[in-house]
């Protein structure tokens, strides 16, 4: 058996003080035992949404820090990533699903479809969060992502219900009139006419919702066997885009708060919980207003003295301790531990939640 991973541990009791359930050590996940999930049960769907941090970006191959197999096989670490013979494990109960299209519904590509193992040259936060909730539940699990890169919250994801508003922006010295959802263009100064582009606010919002739906529509092609389903969780990393813009990054608890409404709104899903992480090189001592803007933003919609209404069905994961070095635009760098600690951290924050209403 490996070693578990010490900073994982460490942040995790961090991270879990915004998660309203009692913190438990994050033990060390079994291995799988291979067998399929009992599938006369409803499929457990989880849908992962954001920007290109939650794309498929920590290198797999290489006998160097930075790598999954270096992780893997020289520090001992994530020992239920692969078995006696030191192959790949496979969960036959996580299906592993990637859909991707720029902008509204219409054209879409399958990225990835298979049992949730290691495979190609690249994992995503998916590999940790499929690990935690295949072990954490007795349905089949579906992790359905619904995502492209280079994508705000604040414009391209802007959700249904987010209304225009006005920003006075300190640099130039004008007031800037912001799109709500389905307006455009981007943004326009007070008082001018706007003048609209290609682009709409949440168009991408729309896109994305469309291409899981459509998944969800054909359940039986993408997870054999499976004929009913329950959305039960949103799983959102993204915010980089974002901290670009002092408009965005002033309003993103309230489009935050909108996006768990909008989403549980399309999917049916009134209690699906959602789970948030945090930008990895942002902490909470050190960071400029549009990050500080975004990280509160993040643990406030987790504050039960803020938002009673979600207490329980929302966590924020605090991933900056870990992080392994560089930032989101540089995807941190491709280190595939920063990947498999986020999606650990929130497959168990997800996990957690879920499993809440059974104890």
């Amino acid at each position: 058996m490996g070693k578990a991973n010490p900073l994982r541990q460490a942040c995790f009791l961090v991270a879990v003080t915004t998660i309203a359930l009692p913190a438990i050590a994050a033990d060390q996940l079994p291995d799988p035992d291979g067998n399929p999930a009992d599938m006369s049960k409803k499929v457990k769907v989880f849908i992962i949404m954001g920007q290109s941090n939650t794309l498929e970006m920590g290198k797999v191959k290489g006998d160097k820090e930075g790598s999954l197999e270096y992780a893997v096989k020289t520090e001992k670490l994530y020992p239920f990533m692969v078995d006696d013979a030191g192959n790949w494990t496979v969960r036959k109960d996580v299906r592993n699903l990637h859909v991707m299209g720029s902008g509204g519904p219409g054209k879409s590509s399958v990225k990835r479809n298979d049992w949730l193992t290691v495979s190609g040259g690249k994992i995503g936060i998916e590999t940790g969060i499929g690990h935690w909730l295949g072990n954490a539940l007795d349905e089949p699990v579906l992790i359905l992502k619904s995502a492209i890169g280079n994508r705000s919250l604040g414009w391209d994801l802007l959700p249904p219900g987010s209304p225009s508003y006005e920003f006075s922006d300190a640099k130039s010295g004008k007031t800037m009139v912001y799109a709500g959802y389905g307006q455009s263009p981007l943004s326009w100064e007070k008082g001018t006419e706007p003048k609209p582009i290609a682009w709409k606010a949440g168009v991408q919002y729309d896109g994305d919702v469309a291409r899981a739906k459509d998944v969800l529509k054909s359940l039986g092609e993408f997870y054999p066997g499976a004929t009913e389903y329950e959305v039960a969780g949103f799983l959102w990393w993204q915010g980089d885009k974002d901290r670009y813009n002092a408009g965005h990054a002033s309003k993103y608890e309230k489009n935050l708060i909108n996006l768990i409404a909008a989403l549980r709104k399309d999917f049916n899903a009134p209690k699906a919980r959602f789970v948030c992480a945090t930008l990895g090189q942002t902490n909470k001592e050190n960071t400029n207003d549009n990050e500080k803007r975004i990280l509160d933003a993040m643990f406030a919609i987790s504050d039960a003295n803020k938002y009673p209404a979600l207490e329980g069905d929302v966590a924020t994961v605090y991933t900056n301790p870990l992080s392994m070095g560089s930032s989101s635009n540089a995807h941190y760098g491709g280190n595939a531990k920063t990947y498999m600690n986020v999606g650990e951290a929130m497959g168990e924050a997800m996990a957690r939640l879920v499993t809440a209403d059974s104890k």
